[in-house]
């Protein structure tokens, strides 16, 4: 397992003071009473804080991952999770100021300071996909650690920066905004969360989504969080595995963690298609529900598939990854409890 202290720095303190700001941002809702675009104005801040904090300590634990004896690959790594860092810093800077300010950070076209704003915001996320992006071909080129682990990492890195990509669906004019560039008349946003609804609208408690429309936040916030989600089911695995031949296996938790993996984007992409029909989660239509059974039967499949089809001879085991024949025993499962 990797110690803590082998972790990229500047990601975990930068998750921890996202960890205490989130704390401000809990205080400012029970003192703030301001509301903007239907919800608390310090909800956003509050969101983007804690999804923070689980996004860069994911990256911080991966880059620890990487060998020391692979110094240019590890170097690397560090600028890419540093300009992670930076650019996250900015884009929580001025999601801040806009609060202070009492308007929109996102979408805001209203004046040309917030339009400024809007555009420096828009560069943030292209500079944090891009050092994420860095990262995930560093992690995809090399062995991280056990073939599931691995595995997980790679997928779930893929995933995240597909769910990332997805934001940039929220940036384009809503048709109505199109019609009126179109006559000429000055548009004070530009974007929106929601589809087929204007954004403000009835949400859910908490998260804010939309209850009547289509939200693309819903496969944005899915995608981003897989970098937990599939290292989970690692961690769920190697717990279990004292408890299961099968699971000791480690062809077969391989398999399951690539089974869980086209699931997980099996269901991401369901979730795209139905926000871009403005179709709200709560309400599934008949289509999008038998889309779903699809999905619940092949994950079924393939759970049933992974567990019991026999192996093809005895998997191959790397040096300081197990024991041949690819079974966990007691004293291997440390190095999966990443």
């Amino acid at each position: 397992m990797s110690s803590w202290r082998t972790w990229h720095r500047p990601l975990v303190l930068f998750a921890l003071v996202m960890a205490l700001w989130a704390v401000v941002c809990a205080v400012g809702l029970a003192v703030d009473d301001r509301v903007l675009t239907g919800a608390p104005i310090w909800a956003k801040p509050l969101k983007f804080s804690v999804s923070f904090v689980a996004y860069c300590l994911s990256l911080a634990w991966m880059v620890s991952l990487l060998g020391e004896d692979r110094p240019r690959l590890r170097r690397t790594a560090w600028w890419a999770g540093t300009t992670v860092v930076v650019a996250s810093a900015v884009e929580m800077a001025l999601i801040t100021l806009q609060v202070v300010r009492g308007v929109r950070s996102h979408f805001n076209n209203a004046t040309p300071f917030d339009a400024g704003v809007y555009a420096l915001m828009g560069n943030t996320v292209v500079v944090l996909w891009l050092g994420t992006l860095v990262l995930a071909a560093l992690l995809w080129s090399a062995r991280t650690a056990d073939r599931a682990t691995t595995w997980s990492i790679r997928i779930s890195t893929v995933l995240a920066l597909t769910g990332a990509a997805l934001a940039f669906l929220m940036v384009l004019p809503t048709p109505g905004q199109q019609r009126h560039e179109a006559a000429g008349r000055a548009v004070a946003e530009s974007g929106a969360h929601s589809v087929g609804v204007p954004d403000g609208g009835p949400g859910m408690f908490l998260t804010g989504w939309s209850t009547t429309g289509g939200d693309l936040r819903v496969p944005h916030f899915f995608g981003m969080h897989a970098l937990q989600l599939l290292p989970l089911l690692v961690l769920v695995l190697a717990a279990l595995a004292p408890r299961s031949a099968r699971l000791r296996d480690e062809r077969v938790r391989v398999r399951l963690v690539l089974v869980g993996g086209a699931v997980y984007a099996a269901v991401l992409a369901l979730l795209t298609w139905q926000a871009l029909r403005g179709q709200s989660p709560l309400h599934p239509d008949g289509a999008t529900l038998t889309a779903a059974a699809a999905v619940l039967a092949g994950g079924v499949l393939g759970v049933l598939a992974a567990v019991f089809l026999p192996g093809r001879g005895t998997a191959p085991v790397e040096e300081g990854h197990g024991h041949a024949g690819g079974e966990v025993v007691a004293g291997d499962l440390g190095a999966h409890r990443q």
